[in-house]
């Protein structure tokens, strides 16, 4: 059956981040593409941050250098991680964390680690194992069939190592832009783009495989089943206003996190870039 569009009342509650729940341990992971990461600076994010109750957050598309990422970008109170892309003004993913951790970068193969694109942070938390937090930029396929038959070669690689992850038994939580819408709630426009880069059926099928074969969560879906939640819109043809979103942001997650997701928002009261940051909470009790 299909899911109900939700009202504007209900569209504004579900894009409202509460506070964090303080009666059990609760672990809120953000993720977000701030599409350059001076210019969400400018837009206010690390003020936003400070009010956002997070305790990790994972940026996607830095495109920022090492030179460039100076103090301001590395506000008190939070350890920060940055993995750069070699090429500047591109790409590149970052951690932030209130709480410390061990950074990881990269994946192994070319397109991923030269273009900073998979970051992780190794946690402790005080549970039966180490926990893993990553931030994935997915590459696009947008700009034509290069582009996607890079993007295809990403997906082939990653899903081997996402497989022995989880051979592993490795906790973790993979946030970023994927760059793949899921199901026909995922994206408004679903007969429209059946063609485009981001909505084709085999990179559908890729997810199919990821959380049904592999067994991965996505658990944001797990906590909102809802309509009309999106995070990115085009720049075009007043999308954002229309809300002809597309939900490419996720937190992949191995098995052990789907029951502790407690809660999932969509955040839309400030624009940081043509990405909206998304947020999960978890109960680490």
């Amino acid at each position: 059956m299909a899911t109900a569009p939700l009202s504007p009342e209900q569209l504004v509650h579900l894009y409202r981040f509460p506070s964090k729940a303080t009666e059990k341990r609760t672990l809120r992971v953000i993720s977000i593409n701030v599409n350059g990461l001076r210019a969400a600076h400018k837009k206010g994010l690390f003020e936003w941050l400070e009010t956002s109750d997070a305790d990790v957050v994972c940026m996607q598309e830095t495109r920022i250098t090492h030179e460039q990422w100076t103090d301001k970008f590395k506000p008190e109170g939070w350890h920060a991680h940055l993995f750069a892309a070699e090429r500047a003004g591109y790409a590149g993913t970052a951690i932030y964390s209130r709480v410390p951790f061990r950074a990881v970068d990269g994946l192994g193969f070319e397109i991923a680690d030269s273009q900073g694109r998979f970051t992780c942070g190794e946690f402790d938390f005080g549970l039966d194992k180490p926990v893993f937090i990553a931030s994935l930029y997915l590459p696009s396929g947008s700009s034509g069939d290069e582009a996607q038959a890079r993007k295809d070669e990403f997906l082939e690689k990653y899903k081997a190592i996402l497989k022995n992850w989880r051979d592993e038994d490795k906790s973790i939580i993979v946030c970023g832009d994927y760059n793949i819408v899921h199901k026909r709630i995922d994206i408004k426009n679903w007969s429209g783009n059946q063609k485009a880069s981001g909505c084709l059926p085999h990179e559908r099928a890729w997810l199919d495989h990821i959380y049904d074969e592999l067994g991965y969560v996505d658990t944001f879906r797990a906590v909102r089943a809802d309509a009309n939640l999106y995070s990115w819109w085009s720049n075009r043809g007043q999308a954002r206003n229309k809300n002809v979103g597309w939900r490419i942001d996720y937190h992949a997650c191995s098995p052990d996190w789907k029951a502790r997701a407690v809660g999932a928002w969509v955040y839309r009261d400030s624009w940081f870039s043509d990405h909206a940051p998304v947020a999960v909470d978890y109960e680490l009790e």
